[in-house]
């Protein structure tokens, strides 16, 4: 199999299962206009691709090297990920987006960057099969395995967004509600677990 597809399918299974990244996409397909769609979906898959070069060069062996770090990711990476699923529980769901469709694009990068580089459990993950995958890959071969994991990332975010956007014009406020809240609640859960573990790293529990 060429190692552009290896990548593109690696890629592919990588994005697709419903993470936090994928929550974030959604939300934004029923939440934001078109035009702010696709400049957002565009910066997810900056920092979706910019995680996965990481990965591919070690970032899980930099957090090996400085456990301290590990310590900062986790706690912070809690704190701002159960902010934000807060915040969608809190949200007013409105087709015509009411005041969420005036989110500055600013905003939506820093989200994009905490859903994406304050997940520990990602980082982790990425590193261990992208490193495995690195040391199978004939050599002069990593830049075709990037570019297929690359592609993937467009290819996906970019489905999902104008997939939903599209559905979108169907759903009535009260299903967008209930997505919301439900999206909301998967990232509570998940930022509860990343505080948990934080707290188990110090030993208070």
């Amino acid at each position: 199999m060429p190692v552009y597809l290896q990548g593109l399918l690696l890629g592919l299974s990588y994005c697709a299962p419903i993470g936090m990244q994928n929550l974030f996409v959604i939300d934004t397909a029923l939440t934001q206009p078109r035009r702010k769609l696709y400049p957002t979906i565009l910066i997810v898959v900056f920092f979706d691709i910019t995680l996965g070069l990481a990965c591919f060069l070690g970032a899980g062996a930099l957090m090996e090297a400085l456990p301290w770090l590990q310590k900062v990711i986790l706690a912070a990476g809690s704190l701002l990920v159960i902010y934000i699923g807060v915040g969608l529980l809190r949200s007013k769901a409105s087709l015509d987006g009411g005041k969420d469709v005036n989110v500055p694009l600013w905003k939506a990068a820093v989200t994009a960057c905490v859903v994406t580089w304050f997940n520990p459990q990602a980082i982790i993950d990425g590193t261990m099969m992208l490193g495995a995958c690195k040391a199978t890959l004939p050599a002069g071969t990593d830049a075709w395995f990037i570019l297929g994991f690359a592609s993937a990332s467009v290819l996906w975010f970019h489905f999902l967004g104008t997939a939903v956007s599209l559905l979108g014009s169907r759903i009535n406020e009260k299903v967008l509600t209930v997505i919301n809240k439900v999206c909301g609640a998967v990232i509570i859960f998940y930022g509860l677990r990343l505080l948990y573990s934080f707290l188990k790293l110090l030993n208070i529990l």
